[in-house]
């Protein structure tokens, strides 16, 4: 599994300076959709060696929900150059999630 837990120490590093388009899991683990949209978030993380998939857990991070005006989870962010390219609020399918890039 390519999944990599960030956080405000490791954001930096792991999203605004990768090289490839980051895709966000912002989550909780109290969350029912969240639980739903795991397996799918893990799927194109093992599959897409192209992009860089991360999880955020909004309850420990939450300068980094801040930041990013998350008000409701999940919420998958795409970004590319250090920018965001897209958003998706609540459960999708991995159809819909890989559309996003």
């Amino acid at each position: 599994m390519n999944l990599t837990k960030v956080t405000k120490e490791n954001f930096k590093e792991e999203v605004i300076n990768s090289q490839r388009p980051v895709l966000i899991d912002f989550y909780a683990d109290w969350c029912g959709p969240c639980k739903m949209l795991s397996p799918v978030i893990e799927q194109i993380s093992n599959e897409r060696d192209d992009v860089k998939v991360v999880k955020i857990d909004v309850d420990k991070e939450i300068e980094l929900a801040r930041q990013f005006g998350i008000m409701s989870i999940p919420t998958v962010m795409v970004i590319k150059d250090g920018k965001v390219k897209n958003t998706s609020l609540g459960y999708k399918s991995k159809e819909a999630i890989l559309s996003l890039l």
